[in-house]
């Protein structure tokens, strides 16, 4: 149950990562919600690394490879 909650946080991760490339509309409430879900973690994971190379901001990627690690390790926990 907690790892599947995990791997659709990191869903809506990636799904703001991909509408990071495009300009979406700030008052969509999709968009509202996508950014109002990720963006404390990403403001927390920015602090601790700074990993904005040119215009390029890898903090998602790293909060998502983050996600699926825990999820994976709380599921090898529990079933074991």
């Amino acid at each position: 149950m907690v790892a599947s909650a995990i791997e659709i946080y990191a869903y809506i991760v990636v799904a703001r990562a991909i509408l990071s490339w495009v300009n979406p509309d700030p008052y969509n409430p999709i968009v509202r919600f996508l950014y109002n879900a990720t963006e404390p973690v990403l403001q927390r994971l920015r602090r601790l690394l700074p990993l904005r190379v040119g215009g390029l901001d890898f903090t998602p990627m790293v909060l998502i490879f983050v996600l699926f690690f825990v999820s994976n390790f709380l599921r090898t926990l529990l079933f074991r």
